[in-house]
This record gives structure tokens, sequence and C-alpha cells, in this order.
């Protein structure tokens, strides 16, 4: 069987029209594969295609990523990317979803099958349960008030600055291997193609909007979280990168909050971009656990 590239669709949430890919084969279960901050839904190309044989698989673009709308206001709080995950399940109009979600997708997942853990039928999180215990702790540290005025100061500059240009799609793609050094060239050069357009002087920029530089300062307390993470039910598959700066919840004690035993494993030889890093051994533990 032939797979042949994703359509391209849109969705509407909260006026903004949202894009994400769909790989076909609408008889088989949906699988929705979810980005990270500063991505966009062409890093699951080689993901989608080993999957699209046996799932309706369907990646989209959050919020100021990719090919969808940047937000008017710039706001890229977590619950405004929750209700467009929810928006998406919602038009999609599938009683149940699988979901496998990467880094910021993964806490935007995770919150949402909290919320409705009957939808979920399967969850593959990579990375993606937000900051570790001792970095909440050290920001929570730097005081309220001072976290407050960093957000001002720092959302102020980003509003007046352009996006980064590259002269060349070339200089952009030697940004990326610098990023991350675990990419092949190949997979270096399809996920700058994607993940950058070019500008009026002929320059290329990345597509994600400036404002995602500046992260929220606060989120929602922790027992909220943990509340949400309680409440899901379905079987979970938590993913880590021994050379990532990501804390494994085995060790930092967020896997106590859980109470549906997800399972742990850790990839060698792989950073935060483990599905890239070691993509065979990540689609055999994907497809053992599917």
């Amino acid at each position: 069987m032939t797979i042949p590239g994703p359509t391209s669709n849109s969705f509407i949430s909260q006026r903004m029209r949202l894009h994400y890919v769909d790989w076909g084969n609408p008889d088989a279960p949906p699988l929705i594969l979810q980005h990270g901050g500063r991505d966009h839904c062409r890093s699951w190309d080689w993901v989608a295609q080993e999957l699209a044989r046996d799932w309706h698989v369907i990646a989209p673009d959050l919020r100021g990523h990719g090919d969808s709308a940047w937000a008017p206001d710039g706001n890229y709080e977590m619950n405004a990317f929750v209700y467009d995950f929810a928006q998406l399940v919602h038009t999609l109009g599938h009683d149940q979803v699988t979901i496998v979600a990467h880094s910021l997708g993964g806490n935007i997942s995770s919150r949402f099958t909290g919320l409705y853990p009957e939808k979920v039928r399967k969850f593959v999180n990579i990375e993606g349960l937000g900051p570790s215990p001792k970095v909440r702790a050290e920001r929570e540290a730097a005081g309220y008030a001072n976290r407050f005025r960093d957000w001002i100061e720092n959302r102020r500059k980003a509003s007046g600055r352009a996006p980064r240009r590259y002269p060349t799609i070339e200089a952009a793609f030697a940004r990326m291997k610098e990023e991350n050094s675990f990419l092949t060239d190949a997979q270096a050069r399809h996920l700058t193609i994607h993940g950058a357009s070019r500008n009026e002087d002929g320059t290329w920029s990345w597509k994600f909007d400036p404002y995602l530089n500046v992260w929220p300062f606060e989120d929602v307390r922790d027992d909220r979280t943990h509340e949400l993470w309680a409440a899901i039910s379905c079987p979970m598959l938590l993913l880590y990168g021994k050379d990532s700066w990501a804390s494994s919840p085995a060790l930092d004690g967020r896997l106590a909050y859980f109470n549906n035993d997800p399972q742990v494993i850790e990839f060698e030889n792989a950073g935060h971009w483990l599905h890239h890093d070691q993509f065979d051994r990540f689609m055999a533990e994907l497809r053992a656990f599917l």
C-alpha cells in the first residue's frame, strides 16, 4: 500500500483558523500526533507514514506554529492551547482518539486527557509533563512580582522584534542542525523546509510567532495539574531521552500523581526529540504499546 502525502485542512477555534494535516484512511481508528513548542505538524511525517496504514492520522499545528494563525493578542497560555485541542477533537467528531504528543503538545494533551478521560483510548507522552518540580520551585523562588515584571518587559521586547531572518534556506538548515546535533541531514532539511517560510526580500524565517519565545510567567497551581493527571484512566506511555534536559517522572516524584500506572521508558543516546533521535526504537515501542 502506497501512502500519499497528507492533505491540508483547517478548523476554527476562538475565531482563529488553525491548520492540520490529514494522512487519509478515514475508516481506521483516529490517532492525533501533537507537536511541541516552536515545532510544526510536518515534524511527524516519518511517524505518520509508518502509522497511516493502520490509523487515521491527524497532525495539527498549534496556534502560532506552522501554518496555523498567530494569536492576535499573543495569547499562548496553556488554557488557550487546551481549548484549541478540545475544539479539534470536537470538530473531528470522534467518540475516542489515540494521542501521541511531544513536549508542549504532551503537556496540553495530558490536561485534555484528564478533563475528558473517556475521550482518549491510549496516550503516548514524549517528555510532555512540563517543567520539573525543581525548575518550578526555582521559578517560584524568584517571586511573583519579579516574574510578572520580567514577563511584561520581555513581552514588550518581543512585540517590537521581527522574526529572525536567514539569508538562505541553507543558513536556516545550519541553524536547525546546530539546535539538535542528533538529527541526520535529511531530517534537518525536511524540518527546515516545512518549518520556514520566505519573506518578501527573499530571506527565510521560522514560521512560529516570536511571542512564543516569551513563555507565560504563571500557570495553574501544581495541585490543579496533579488533579488532572490523577483523572487520566487510559493506558499511558511516558518516554524520555537520557541525554535530554527534561526530568523523568520516574525519578522526580511526578509518577506518584498518576492513578493509571503509566509505563516509563528511557532512551539511550537520545535528547528531547527522541522520536527523531532513535526513530527505529521509538516506532518499535510505539507499535508495541498501541
